[in-house]
């Protein structure tokens, strides 16, 4: 397997809050919700980068889709990361996060890296990790 990963999919319990969680708290671009026209086919996606999108699909239709049945996890089994080039820019995504609505779990801190960083969960539980690594370009 050659490693590209091109979309990162998050399923969310009411489409239209996740969507407007990520647009207008995160200030994510998106074209807004596409596909209602078909059955489990409603999606909306952000562009993060260069070749790689976030798509938000309701639980429901990620269930029916791969046949795994719907259900909440209780703990943390992956965070997303969000570096960012300082201190600054993460208590900044930080706040950002918090009055779009996001909990914060675990706020921004030194890191025994020398870093900074702290922990978000999105309406849907969905874990993000806002970083800053002064060392990530040499990993």
């Amino acid at each position: 397997m050659k490693p590209h990963v091109t979309v990162i999919t998050l399923g969310v319990d009411e489409l239209e809050r996740a969507v407007a969680f990520y647009r207008d708290g995160l200030g994510l671009a998106t074209k807004g919700i596409i596909g209602t026209e078909f059955e489990n086919g409603a999606v909306a996606f952000f562009e993060l980068q260069a070749g790689l999108k976030l798509a938000l699909w309701p639980r429901t239709s990620l269930s029916a889709d791969s046949g795994i049945a719907v259900s909440k996890s209780s703990w943390p089994d992956m965070s997303l990361g969000h570096n960012v080039g300082s201190v600054e820019e993460v208590e900044a995504v930080m706040g950002q996060a918090k009055r779009a609505g996001g909990e914060i779990v675990k706020a921004a801190a030194p890191t025994f890296y020398g870093g900074h960083a702290g922990y978000f969960r999105d309406p849907d539980g969905h874990l993000w990790e806002v970083v800053f690594n002064p060392g990530l370009d040499q990993l």
